[in-house]
């Protein structure tokens, strides 16, 4: 393995798995082999990715002995959807894909989400191995077990958890990344700081243009710092019945942003630093934190390229989106919101005035 790699550990008994961080994994193809109950595996990835790593995987995995199909699906959120996952399933079938079959992830959080959901329901279960390739992967969607596709009513309202056999995050992948898309995953960073990791949100406020620079010692503390953030939280409680809540922190309003524009306008990590900035001001119509508070979130976004207001869709508009969350429970929306920063937590009870108040004042610039 190379040395230079770190590897951290999500605790789920007998389901437990290791993420490694590091540069220069796509060639370490024992890594991924050691996880496979038979030397079959079907790469799913998409236009975007294929052309740049497709080639280096299927080398490391071939120096392994190991017999590769590929699926290459289209690029973007907008194809995050029963049409692609179809795809998925014929090429399986028309391949003789197996019950241990593995299958590997190599993209973003779209590829990610959806060809774990077709794991997780392919012949009722395959294995299943994730290897993202952007900032917001890397720190976010590849761990957990989360997987889905998008209705048109709700974001990934059609899904379940499945937990990948290992993680594999080479950072030598954001080096590629566009600078919309580093942004992007910047969002999910900053999240955790904000939820529950005060120390780290000071480190990002340090240094985040070191971040954006693509500084790799910076970008790789901030994804191990991330990673392990997430694989606590996910061992504590993985199917979200208590404190994973937390790590929703932006995604409600987030993700009324993204159906109610269409999928695919907004990024994933651009709508939720929105969602995390109205979150952060009701908080604040609710008296629960400060000026301070709510300024020093929107400055850390906007260092690192984010969008720090929602579009204007409208009171009213936004309630119906969030009404299809996943979040609800009995018929009440449930708000992650801001005790202080490094503190959030769950609640039903928010007054409608605070959220009129704040929600009204979407797509309005600052100035």
């Amino acid at each position: 393995m190379n040395n230079t790699a770190t590897t951290l550990r999500v605790d789920l008994a007998d389901r437990s798995y290791p993420i490694h961080i590091g540069p220069g994994l796509l060639s370490q193809g024992e890594m991924v082999a050691r996880h496979l109950p038979q030397r079959k595996a079907v790469i799913i990835t998409n236009t975007v990715v294929a052309p740049l790593y497709l080639d280096t995987l299927k080398a490391a995995l071939a120096q392994q002995q190991v017999a590769v199909d590929t699926i290459v699906l289209p690029d973007g959120e907008e194809h995050k959807n029963w049409q692609t996952l179809n795809q998925v399933f014929d090429a399986l079938l028309m391949r003789r894909a197996e019950r241990k079959t593995t299958l590997i992830a190599l993209g973003g959080g779209v590829i990610g989400d959806l060809a774990g959901f077709a794991a997780a329901v392919f012949q009722r279960g395959a294995p299943f191995i994730q290897i993202p390739t952007t900032l917001l992967a890397q720190v976010d969607s590849s761990v957990g077990g989360k997987t889905a596709i998008n209705h048109p009513l709700g974001k990934n309202m059609i899904g379940a958890f499945y937990q990948p056999r290992v993680v594999i995050a080479d950072t030598d992948t954001l080096k590629t990344l566009p600078e919309r898309e580093l942004s992007a995953g910047l969002a999910e960073v900053i999240k955790y700081g904000l939820i529950g990791d005060f120390t780290f949100f000071e480190w990002l406020e340090t240094n985040m243009d070191r971040l954006v620079a693509r500084e790799p010692a910076a970008l790789a503390h901030a994804i191990q710092i991330s990673c392990r953030n997430k694989a606590t939280v996910v061992a504590a409680d993985e199917r979200e019945e208590g404190v994973r809540a937390l790590l929703n922190f932006g995604h409600t309003f987030g993700h009324a942003i993204e159906s109610g524009l269409g999928y695919g306008q907004w990024l994933h990590g651009e709508a939720v630093a929105a969602g995390m900035v109205i979150a952060a001001r009701v908080s604040h119509e609710m008296g629960l934190v400060d000026d301070q508070c709510v300024s020093r979130t929107v400055k850390l976004l906007q260092r690192a390229g984010l969008p720090v207001r929602g579009p204007r869709l409208g009171v009213n508009r936004y309630l119906e989106l969030m009404g299809h969350d996943k979040k609800v429970e009995g018929g009440k929306i449930r708000f992650v919101l801001l005790k202080k920063i490094g503190e959030a937590f769950v609640s039903a009870a928010v007054p409608g005035e605070a959220l009129a108040t704040v929600l009204g004042g979407e797509g309005v610039d600052d100035t």
